[in-house]
C-alpha cells in the first residue's frame, strides 16, 4: 500500500511564494496592457506601483524610439499633406506628374492621387488633360492676395512706401522675417531703365543674414535669439562680398543696431547696393524692414549710403508703431 506523500512546511512555503510571484507578474503584465494603474495598485501596493510606472516609462521610451517623435494631437495631418502638395511646386518644379508629386512629398501614389484630385477640384491645382501633369492653379494666388489685403503692416506702410518710391525713383521693398529668411510683402520697382533683380517679386524669399532688410531686423532682436537664427541659417558665399562668418555677422548687427540702419553691398546679388531700416511694432520688437535697392553702376556704396539711409530711416520710423505708454 502506497502511503500518501506528506508536503513539508518548507515545500509548502516555497510553493506559496511561487504562486504569489506568478500572480504579481500577471498583474504587472495585465496592468501594462490595460493601462489601469488602480488595478495594479490593488494587486501590488504603492511601492510596486512605483516600480511599474518606471517599467512603463522605459517601455514608452523604447516605443518612441521606434515610432519617432510624437505627433501633435491637434495637427490635422490631411491639411498638412495638402499644403505639402501645393508647396512642392516652384520654379524648379513648375509642373509634375502624379508619380513625381508622390515622390516629392513622400506619399504613396494612391494618396497623392486623392490629394491632387481634391486640390484640382478646388482650383488650387490645374491638370493638363493631354500630358496628365499638374501645375498650380490660378486660385493659388488667392492665398497670397488674402494675406496682402488683410496684413495691417502692409496697409499702414503703403502710403509711405509710395512716397519713398516717388521721391527716389528707386526700388523699394517691405519685408518681414520668417525664421531664417525674409519674405518680400510689398515692392515698388525702380523707374530707372537700368534695374537689377527683376526676378524678385512679392513673396520672394531670401536669406536674412546676407540682406540689408534681414540684418536690420536681426539687429533689433535679443542677441541670443539673433545668434540662434544665424546658427540655423545656411551660411555660405553668394557673391565674393557675402558676410557669412558668425563673428563678422554679429559685429555687423552691433553696428546696425547703433546707427538704426543696415547695409548689404553686393552680398546676395552682384551689383546690388541695399540700405534698410527696421520697422518696429508697438512692443519695440521688429515687425519688418524697409529697404531701398540701387545698382552699383549708378552709385558707389558710400554715395548710396549717404544719400538714401536718412530717407529709409525716416520712412521706417513713420511706419513704426509708437510704444504703448502702459
Amino acid at each position: 500500500m502506497i502511503k500518501p506523500h506528506t508536503v513539508s512546511g518548507e515545500c509548502l512555503s516555497y510553493f506559496n511564494k511561487t504562486i504569489k510571484y506568478i500572480a504579481i507578474q500577471y498583474g504587472i503584465i495585465r496592468g501594462i496592457i490595460i493601462h489601469n494603474v488602480k488595478a495594479v495598485k490593488t494587486i501590488l501596493g504603492d511601492n510596486e506601483e512605483m516600480k511599474l510606472m518606471k517599467i512603463r516609462g522605459s517601455t514608452a521610451k523604447r516605443i518612441n524610439k521606434v515610432q519617432g517623435p510624437r505627433v501633435d494631437p491637434l495637427t490635422v495631418q490631411s491639411v498638412e499633406k495638402a499644403f505639402r502638395v501645393l508647396t512642392a511646386f516652384d520654379g524648379a518644379n513648375p509642373s509634375m506628374s502624379l508619380t513625381q508629386v508622390a515622390e516629392a512629398i513622400g506619399l504613396d501614389k494612391s494618396a497623392a492621387q486623392r490629394f491632387t484630385h481634391t486640390l484640382t477640384k478646388l482650383g488650387y491645382l490645374h491638370k493638363d488633360l493631354v500630358t496628365k501633369r499638374f501645375e498650380l492653379g490660378v486660385r493659388a494666388l488667392d492665398l497670397g492676395n488674402h494675406y496682402i489685403q488683410a496684413n495691417l503692416l502692409v496697409a499702414r506702410a503703403m502710403p509711405y512706401l509710395l512716397n519713398l518710391s516717388k521721391t527716389t525713383e528707386e526700388t523699394i521693398n517691405l519685408s518681414v522675417r520668417d525664421d531664417t529668411e525674409i519674405v518680400v510683402i510689398a515692392r515698388f520697382m525702380s523707374r530707372q531703365v537700368l534695374n537689377l533683380n527683376t526676378d524678385v517679386v512679392v513673396g520672394t524669399r531670401m536669406p536674412a543674414y546676407c540682406t540689408a532688410a534681414g540684418i536690420a531686423i536681426l539687429s533689433q532682436l535679443p542677441v541670443e535669439q539673433a545668434v540662434d537664427i544665424l546658427k540655423r541659417s545656411d551660411l555660405r558665399l553668394h557673391t565674393p562680398h557675402t558676410t557669412c562668418r558668425i563673428k563678422d555677422l554679429l559685429k555687423k548687427l552691433e553696428i546696425s543696431a547703433s546707427r538704426r540702419y543696415a547695409t548689404a553691398f553686393e552680398e546676395l546679388y552682384v551689383g546690388d547696393l541695399a540700405i534698410a531700416a527696421p520697422v518696429l511694432a508697438q512692443t519695440g520688437r521688429p515687425a519688418g524692414a524697409i529697404n531701398i535697392s540701387v545698382p552699383r553702376m549708378r552709385f558707389s556704396p558710400e554715395e548710396a549710403e549717404e544719400r538714401f539711409s536718412p530717407l529709409v530711416m525716416a520712412t521706417a520710423l513713420s511706419i513704426s508703431q509708437r510704444p504703448d505708454p502702459r
